[in-house]
């Protein structure tokens, strides 16, 4: 019998555990007999899958991966048994507008930019230094298909999840012989709270992209990366990407004159 991880040995660090994919991966581990450090902006949320998973295996931060001192001192101060972090999670991101590049909103694109990039890069550096002092462990980042497909008004937030995707791949080559895997997980459409954000808040243009058709949800997203960090430590994923099967990469857009 193929012989994966015990998942009972996993402590897995999360950002942005309060909805969608950060949620769910909690749940899922924690279900497995894991433990979980969930971390995110909206203490209410975190307070209630803490309730839900219990404080026995739920610890929980509440911070903005933005701000680089407060994730410094958080993870300084993580209480035994959370401490003993052998997979990273980093997860918190957004997207903001959907408008064309020159009439985008730049303070929607530095928010964009401070999340998915900054804060990423900030929760990876500062959790690595453990896993190697610890023998190894997993890093996991969440990309998207934006990242290596274009679409029109995606353009920072594709960037941003292009960076990802190179960040990842580079850290594989950075961590070899120190047994830390690295893979990226890049989802397409999954119905969760991205559109709402995405919209801040219009619940109908948010509800558009999955009117009349089958979209993922983040319990998919979040069996995809409990597998690939359950695999034998000797078989690193690189990147696993998902499309809902509704879902197909589009035809060219070719501008013609009217």
């Amino acid at each position: 019998m193929y012989q994966l991880l015990d998942p009972s040995r996993f402590v897995v660090f999360i950002t942005g555990a309060t909805s969608g994919f950060g949620a769910a991966a909690a749940r899922r581990y924690v279900a497995a007999g894991g433990k979980v450090v969930a971390t995110g902006r909206r203490e209410d949320r975190l307070e209630a899958l803490q309730a839900e998973l219990g404080k026995d295996n739920c610890h929980i931060i509440t911070l903005d991966v933005r701000d680089r001192a407060a994730l410094e001192k958080a993870i300084a101060d993580i209480p035994a048994p959370f401490d003993a972090i052998n997979i990273v999670l980093a997860n918190a991101g957004l997207a903001l507008g959907l408008q064309p590049a020159a009439e985008a909103d730049l303070d929607d694109w530095q928010t964009m930019i401070d999340t998915n990039i900054s804060g990423l890069v900030y929760t990876v550096r500062l959790l690595l230094p453990g896993l190697i002092a610890r023998g190894g462990g997993q890093v996991v980042t969440l990309g998207s298909v934006a990242g290596e497909y274009a679409y029109p008004g995606g353009s920072v937030y594709g960037a941003t999840k292009a960076f990802v995707k190179h960040f990842a791949l580079n850290l594989r080559s950075d961590l070899q012989g120190k047994n830390v895997r690295v893979t990226d997980i890049e989802p397409g459409l999954t119905e969760t709270e991205f559109s709402l954000v995405r919209f801040k808040g219009d619940e109908g243009k948010a509800s558009a992209p999955y009117s009349g058709t089958k979209a993922m949800n983040a319990e998919d997203i979040a069996e995809s990366i409990f597998w690939a960090t359950s695999l034998p430590e000797h078989v690193n994923i690189n990147k696993i990407q998902l499309m809902a099967t509704t879902q197909a990469i589009g035809p060219f857009d070719i501008y013609r004159e009217k």
